[in-house]
């Protein structure tokens, strides 16, 4: 299990720290501040509740608290709607495991991907890559592009085909992704909104428990308390076979599988980068030894 008093207590804490007391229209206040950010006193005349009832909410002592005034709070803290919702999931009181029953809740069964979801992957080869992302960023499906475009993920142990774990825990990542430090960033982003909206789940506690102890990036940026999902962007990749891509993704949850999210990769018509999708799906592509 992932949430608790401790994470709500983590997540506010780190979104006050994170707030000029200038940008909220507050003063300094008197003497110097010995923390940075708003003081909980602030938190609390910002969204309109007393102190006390805002200190019992950030220890997690709250047992029931209300949409209203979850939403007073995320506008005192100026959340973004990704953080109001992982806001709400943590707040809503969850019953713990028996004593003896361990920190995650039994093995779910193994996420499938429909026949017609992969016909559709197929479909979109080669100009456009796609891939199936299930809980915990496992990869659980891909076209000959998606399948290419990063790792050669039909090579991988089926337990390793996971995003976070190929960014964070792969030596050759950081030369694969010359963006590294945005791409960890938008994993740990996605991951912490995932726990929120499922923090029993098994998959994702093992995924995360695993960074914890393997990757100090992963810890850095985990304690930070980033909540973002990143549904679509722009990604550089620099392959081994084909030197480097820059490609757009969007994303898309599935409304039969909702727990599973199509991802896709494009390139204009016409660009490089297209031209090195079209060699990565035909496997024409000669391994340059080195990566560029």
């Amino acid at each position: 299990m992932l949430h608790g008093e401790i994470e709500i207590s983590a997540f506010l804490k780190a979104r006050r720290a994170a707030l000029d007391p200038a940008e909220v229209g507050l003063p300094d206040g008197f003497g110097r501040r010995r923390v940075r950010g708003l003081r909980r006193e602030e938190v609390a005349q910002l969204a309109g509740i007393s102190v006390d009832y805002y200190t019992r909410i950030e220890q997690g002592r709250a047992p029931a608290v209300s949409d209203s005034v979850l939403d007073a709070v995320a506008r005192a803290l100026r959340l973004s709607d990704g953080e109001v919702a992982y806001l709400r999931n943590i707040a809503v009181p969850r019953r713990r495991p028996a004593e003896g029953a361990g920190d995650c809740c039994p093995p779910l069964p193994a996420q499938t991907v429909r026949p017609e979801i992969r016909r559709l992957l197929a479909a979109m080869a080669p100009t456009v890559g796609a891939v199936v992302l299930g809980r915990g960023l496992d990869i659980l499906a891909w076209n000959t592009t998606g399948g290419r475009l990063s790792w050669d993920i039909e090579t991988l142990a089926p337990e390793r085909r996971n995003t976070a774990l190929l960014v964070f825990l792969e030596p050759a990542s950081r030369e694969r992704y010359p963006d590294w430090e945005n791409k960890a960033e938008e994993i740990v982003g996605n991951l912490r909104a995932e726990s929120g909206r499922h923090p029993d789940d098994p998959r994702i506690c093992e995924v995360v428990h695993e960074l914890l102890d393997r990757s100090p990036e992963f810890r850095r940026l985990w304690a930070a308390q980033g909540v973002h999902e990143c549904l679509r962007g722009t990604k550089r990749v620099r392959h081994p076979a084909v030197g480097e891509l820059t490609v757009t993704f969007e994303s898309f949850r599935l409304p039969v599988d909702p727990e599973q999210v199509l991802v896709t990769y494009t390139a204009p018509a016409g660009s490089v980068s297209e031209d090195r999708l079209r060699e990565l799906a035909a496997g024409t592509a000669v391994p340059a030894g080195s990566v560029p």
